[in-house]
């Protein structure tokens, strides 16, 4: 079965068709599972119709690039933070100092 995004006016027709006719059938009327009808329906008796609007990922297209820019230069940070503590290790070594910066 495929997922379908149900809009908010088709949700509160199924909710208002389910107080006409019983609850089962509606859902099958409308090929909707029960646990989505009684899920709709605790929301709507709780919070009201914003509660069943839609809510679809909204990023941007600059959002998302600029996430990635940040995931990139974030690895590339860590990548470098690795490199000077290799390199203040081989100065210990070498040199036999406990601090590098004293040489």
């Amino acid at each position: 079965m495929k997922y379908k995004k149900w809009t908010l006016k088709e949700k509160l027709e199924i909710l208002s068709t389910s107080e006409e006719i019983r609850v089962v059938e509606t859902c099958r009327k409308y090929s909707v599972s029960t646990g989505t009808f009684y899920s709709w329906k605790k929301k709507f008796e709780h919070k009201g119709e914003a509660c069943l609007k839609v809510s679809y990922d909204t990023k941007t297209k600059e959002h998302k690039a600029s996430e990635e820019e940040n995931r990139v230069l974030r690895k590339l940070l860590s990548d470098r933070e690795i490199e000077l503590e290799v390199q203040r290790e081989l100065l210990k070594k070498k040199f036999g100092t406990s601090d590098p910066r004293k040489i």
